[in-house]
């Protein structure tokens, strides 16, 4: 039979599990197991307490929530709820959550892993959320979203995102000197029947320089219309409208609401300048810039102003743009009744997409064009109409860049039917080659030198930045959006925004503070692979079990991280958070 013995060497005891047993027919003890110091022995036992271990992504939720929590978001939301519905209270709560409350884990899980409402609690439950809120979250739902939702006016809105960056500049010393603003579309399902919803409209799906074009315009869109900061890509301005409205319609519609933005947040008019692309400017905008006092940088269509080229040729200079060498003809010329600062140049960039958007519609319609010879060549060809033939390849050969390129004709054949001949005139696609690429840009930045109004201009690639960020699939994605009323699609916008917001704060906090490298995504990546471990100790005495929560190993970035965002110990503190089932 086996026992446990000590042994004392050196002044220390040491435990051992021993069997005695015979050895030339005298009992000895033999040793089974060695078991160490008493103190590693009571360790050792502790540990077989542990029935279960539990664990749960932790970084992103936890640096979100400790960032709502310094801008007091959900009291600043609940402030403007009001139910429009007779049946339900002015200040509503669900499953002990209000409006705010339940808008930020909204916009928390559109951070983290975009789902639609429905599918928010498998998400949440597989993280630290519902323990770091004290609060049970398994009641939450698509209908716990809806109702709160619908007691947010969306006239509020505005007011309410003033209030959180106004928060933001206090807490975070926002400084800024370039606005960035542009517009993008996003698809929806909503069918076509549906008369309730007007602020999804058929449009087209708008792209960038080519890159993630949705290629969805045979359904209805919503517009997004954002100004972001050229340091840290944060959202000072948002506008959800309907898709079927042109940028410039939009850009006079809501500059004066940009401009009380501006005030609300005191930010120095002389310091900061507008950039805003050539789909944003015409004569009535340029009046109400000049109007509101803002000092801009736009850009200019090509093919409107071939003066400006032709004014170019022979005058350009060598400027040195990032490590780069960009030849500019820089010049002053009054556009729409007031002078202004014009900038002409090639970008390199520009024209290589240009090139390669041309060959590939050329390529498709010679396509297109030999489907239509070998038809005409076939003893089955049903053609009869020359005229009603050269209007449809007169229609197929017209497109941007491309008009006059392809030369064709349509002759009558010996046996009957027709014949077409076509070819690309080479002399007109260099001419047309010539001419691409060209950048005309306008400020009212007289005293900038030329470098310096061309790098504020290629920050609009900023903007084009955060629409990239919250068309990411995985992350701070704007889609799923399962709405089909403009009340809800409005909220739904800004939950997304705020989201947006939140982890652009976190982000600008990694970089300035803890050295932070990389992408958003990427640090949302890291946040997110940052555990929660929950050690489930079984009872000796049949109560409850204990439960121990403790992070688990990590990388050295992800500890740094932590410890940057301050959040390393949050999991051990869980500050008591406003907004869970109370209305301050």
């Amino acid at each position: 039979m086996a026992s446990i013995q000590a042994k004392t060497s050196r002044g220390h005891k040491y435990w051992y599990i021993v069997e005695s047993r015979r050895l030339n027919g005298k009992p000895r003890p033999i040793v089974l197991a060695y078991l160490g110091k008493p103190e590693n022995l009571l360790h050792r036992l502790q540990a077989m307490g542990v029935s279960k271990v539990k664990s749960y992504s932790h970084g992103s939720v936890a640096a979100l929530l400790d960032v709502a929590q310094k801008l007091d978001i959900p009291t600043i939301i609940n402030k403007y709820v009001a139910s429009s519905r007779s049946y339900v209270p002015k200040k509503p709560t669900r499953n002990h959550l209000t409006v705010g409350m339940t808008l930020l884990l909204g916009a928390i899980g559109r951070v983290c892993m975009p789902t639609s409402k429905r599918g928010w609690w498998e998400w949440a439950k597989t993280t630290s959320c519902e323990y770091l809120l004290r609060c049970a979250l398994n009641g939450i739902d698509s209908q716990h979203f809806w109702d709160l939702m619908d007691a947010l006016p969306i006239e509020a809105i505005a007011r309410i995102e003033q209030e959180i960056l106004q928060k933001v500049k206090q807490q975070y010393a926002l400084e800024t000197d370039t606005l960035f603003f542009d517009t993008t579309n996003f698809f929806t399902f909503i069918a076509t029947t549906n008369v309730r919803c007007t602020i999804a409209r058929r449009g087209k799906n708008k792209q960038k320089r080519g890159k993630n074009k949705q290629k969805r315009s045979d359904l209805r869109q919503v517009g997004l219309a954002m100004i972001v900061t050229r340091q840290d890509f944060l959202p000072l301005f948002h506008l959800t409208y309907q898709g079927n409205r042109h940028d410039s319609k939009i850009f006079h519609e809501i500059i004066g609401a940009i401009r009380k933005r501006m005030d609300s947040l005191e930010l120095d008019m002389e310091k900061n300048t507008l950039v805003f692309d050539r789909g944003n400017n015409s004569k009535k905008n340029m009046a109400l810039i000049a109007e509101f006092d803002f000092h801009y940088i736009g850009a200019l269509t090509p093919y409107q102003h071939r003066n400006l080229l032709d004014k170019a040729v022979g005058h350009f200079k060598p400027v040195i743009i990032n490590d780069e060498s960009l030849n500019v003809y820089r010049t002053k010329q009054v556009i729409w009744g007031e002078e202004r600062t014009v900038l002409v140049f090639v970008s390199q960039r520009l024209k290589a997409g240009q090139l390669r958007g041309i060959y590939k519609v050329l390529e498709k319609k010679e396509e297109e064009l030999r489907t239509i010879q070998n038809a005409l060549g076939s003893s089955k060809s049903r053609i009869q109409d020359k005229t009603e033939l050269e209007k449809n390849i007169s229609e197929l050969v017209k497109g941007q860049f491309i008009d006059g390129i392809i030369e064709w004709s349509v002759t009558e054949a010996a046996e009957g039917g027709f014949d077409l001949t076509f070819s690309v005139n080479q002399e007109k696609l260099s001419a047309i080659e010539d001419d691409l690429g060209f950048r005309i840009i306008m400020t009212d930045r007289h005293e900038w030198d030329t470098a310096e109004i061309i790098k504020a201009f290629y920050g609009q690639a900023t903007i084009e930045h955060a629409f990239k960020n919250i068309k990411n699939p995985y992350h701070l994605a704007l889609r799923p959006q399962f709405h089909w009323t403009d009340q809800k699609i409005v909220v739904h916008y800004f939950m997304c925004v705020l989201g947006y917001l939140l982890s652009t704060l976190i982000w600008r906090h990694a970089r300035t503070q803890g050295q932070f490298n990389g992408t958003l995504d990427s640090l949302l990546d890291n946040l997110n692979n940052i555990r929660l471990a929950a050690l489930i100790e079984a009872s000796s005495n049949r109560g409850r079990p204990k439960v121990t929560y403790q992070l688990e190993e990590m990388s050295e970035e992800q500890s740094n991280l932590i410890k940057t965002l301050g959040i390393e110990d949050i999991h051990l503190k869980r500050p008591h958070f406003n907004g869970v089932g109370v209305y301050k």
